[in-house]
């Protein structure tokens, strides 16, 4: 295989692997930076070679072989001195050629999401040193600039080395409070590349299937985790009604006005069985109670069944876990469904003491949903009028322009 399948092998590879030999590398010295470093250079080489020469019969253990005498070849460079001499000692007893590349990107993932690292970052680590996304996609995705991305991602991998942040998978006693910020870190980056609903900004697209692909690397590689299978479920869920969500005219499609048919029916049947799966391990946490309202949603669009009772029931659990005044406002959105909407008003109403909501698209949103309901036309208009304010995405705006007029004609 040469030219330009021994390109396209090396490319394929890259993708493929990157995670498995980053958390081999990194993980024999702690130097995430030098890893990286190594690694690339290893890929340019695979890049030069391969298509002149062949790919080799163990694409891995090639490019961990070459990864290896490249950062010996770092080490030397540098100061020498106590732990650089270390260093050596360690990449030396790297196997040159290893049979079956053993899979260490859990321990990864938790360096990624170690609570010595800044909430913020946790989500743009992972997504470059597991998958090997560069410093400026993930600063579109992030809305924030490539310099500035590049300079906190330097920052965090220089506090994973000084720090001495351990390569490995917590023990049992840490595991909850643990995995809990590898899954939240995953979440933000899927819920970062959610903010693009009509898929035409290719970071965040990138973006959403990466962190689906992650949270497949922790429910395979920790099945036993009832939540990392609640998650993937949530995401699949999600991602299956994205291209629901725009008509033919770029409109917003609230979810009972949704084209079926645009559903990606594989993945909500896949996100069913996982979330059976993480029910029979009867710990109940938050993303397996939000994969299951996605879940009732659906069964009510798909069947036509009124299940508004069980969706409060379910927004009941979530709010016991999360305590979170977003959660209030949804539930109280579906009591109206079951008591009318001057008791879900009641609810909203009562949360207007929490100051973070007066920023909240939602709350007014909502709020102008119930206003309307109850025939307040003049409070839903102004209700309406903060949302449209706040709305940053335009046909989400235009939707919200047209239930106001309806309101006011």
């Amino acid at each position: 295989m040469t030219g330009d399948d021994g390109r396209g092998m090396a490319e394929a590879v890259a993708g493929r692997s990157f995670g498995k030999l980053m958390a081999i590398l990194a993980g024999r010295t702690g130097d995430v930076a030098a890893a990286e470093d190594a690694l690339s250079e290893a890929f340019a080489a695979a890049l030069a070679d391969w298509p002149a020469n062949g790919c080799p019969s163990n694409p891995e253990g090639w490019l961990l072989a070459v990864a290896r005498r490249k950062a010996i070849d770092a080490v030397r460079r540098r100061q020498t001195g106590e732990r650089h001499a270390t260093e050596l000692q360690i990449l030396a007893e790297t196997p040159e050629t290893p049979g079956d590349i053993p899979d260490q990107r859990l321990s990864l993932l938790f360096v990624c999401a170690h609570p010595a690292l800044d909430t913020a970052i946790r989500a743009p680590l992972m997504l470059q040193v597991v998958l090997g996304l560069d410093a400026r996609a993930i600063a579109s995705a992030f809305l924030t600039s490539p310099a500035a991305m590049g300079k906190r991602l330097v920052r965090a991998k220089e506090k994973i080395r000084v720090a001495g942040i351990p390569f490995r998978v917590p023990e049992r006693a840490e595991l909850p409070g643990r995995v809990d910020a590898v899954l939240d870190a995953v979440y933000a980056a899927f819920t970062e590349g959610w903010h693009d609903p009509e898929g035409t900004d290719s970071a965040r697209r990138e973006l959403t299937s990466e962190a689906i692909y992650l949270a497949r690397v922790v429910a395979e590689l920790m099945p036993e985790q009832p939540e990392a299978l609640g998650l993937l479920s949530l995401m699949l869920h999600a991602e299956a009604r994205r291209r629901a969500r725009r008509n033919a005219r770029g409109e917003y499609v609230p979810l009972a006005e949704q084209d079926q048919t645009q559903w990606n029916w594989d993945q909500i049947r896949e996100a069913e069985a996982l979330l059976l799966q993480a029910g029979s391990f009867r710990r109940v946490g938050r993303y397996q109670v939000e994969a299951a309202l996605q879940s009732a949603h659906v069964h009510r669009c798909r069947t036509g069944e009124p299940n508004w009772a069980a969706v409060v029931q379910l927004y009941d659990l979530l709010l016991a876990v999360t305590g979170s005044p977003v959660v209030a406002i949804n539930r109280a959105v579906a009591i109206a469904e079951v008591e009318g909407p001057a008791n879900a008003l009641a609810i909203v109403d009562s949360l207007a003491q929490d100051g973070r909501l007066a920023g909240y698209q939602s709350y007014w949103a909502a709020r102008a949903h119930l206003l309307a309901r109850t025939g307040a036309v003049g409070e839903a208009s102004q209700a309406y009028d903060m949302a449209i304010g706040l709305e940053r995405d335009e046909a989400v705006r235009q939707f919200l322009l047209r239930r106001r007029a309806q309101v006011r004609g």
